[in-house]
């Protein structure tokens, strides 16, 4: 990886310090093909953002590019570090450095008490939040440089109340909130700029709409009010 370079001199002058919206923004979605990717992806597009939409299957991220045109897909095995930096290489090489990193990589699997956590389970959820940290710290360089940079993932409520059920998800959520807040205090440090923010539901069926359209949001906000911030994501949420 390339030494980190220094802020982007734009992101200094008070004109692009603050909230600027995302349209002209190159975003990357990875997770892109789930209902939820796919409400990001529309909403980003909307909102007049380049996106990169990044899935393991060739055939789903067809689909993605039938039902939002204008996304720019790409395979990759997420949870392959050095399949992300050929990733990152390829992404600068045609389009550039992005602006915006939106992982959605995870989902559920528990059940059956503490003694029901399985290895395998553990192993599932383990490669999202591997997912995570490659996919961080391969776009980070290019998140500090951006005038306008944002990371966002999508946490949950059972991080705070977990269950024995849900040892090993909660678990596993509990362990991406920590990257990501460690990820804002470099921002913090580094790129003002720039934030890192954590959407926190209970279940996102239903939501995958409202997702979209708070990332959207998150480039309208200045970066400090979100920065490391978990934010409830929620129909009825009103921004103040």
């Amino acid at each position: 990886m390339t030494d980190a370079p220094t802020a982007h001199p734009a992101a200094r002058t008070s004109s692009e310090s603050g909230p600027s919206g995302v349209a002209g923004r190159l975003v990357l979605i990875a997770g892109a093909t789930s209902a939820s990717g796919e409400a990001v992806a529309r909403a980003l597009v909307a909102a007049g953002a380049s996106v990169v939409a990044v899935g393991t299957r060739q055939e789903a991220l067809a689909t993605l590019e039938a039902a939002v045109p204008g996304v720019q897909t790409y395979a990759c095995d997420l949870a392959d570090r050095d399949a992300v930096a050929e990733l990152a290489a390829r992404v600068h090489s045609e389009s550039g450095r992005v602006d915006g990193l939106i992982h959605l990589v995870g989902g559920w699997r528990g059940g059956g008490g503490l003694a029901g956590q399985s290895d395998e389970d553990w192993d599932f959820l383990e490669r999202g939040f591997r997912t995570l940290r490659n996919t961080t710290r391969v776009f980070f360089d290019d998140l500090v440089a951006s005038p306008a940079g944002r990371l966002a993932v999508v946490s949950s409520t059972s991080v705070e109340k977990p269950f024995p059920g849900g040892a090993n998800y909660a678990a596993a959520k509990a362990a991406a909130d920590a990257w990501v807040r460690a990820i804002a205090q470099g921002f913090s440090k580094q790129a003002p700029q720039s934030a890192a923010a954590i959407f926190v539901v209970k279940a996102l069926e239903g939501l995958e709409s409202q997702l979209g359209d708070d990332v959207v949001r998150l480039w309208e906000q200045d970066a400090a009010t979100v920065n490391g911030r978990r934010l409830p994501l929620e129909p009825e949420r009103m921004d103040g």
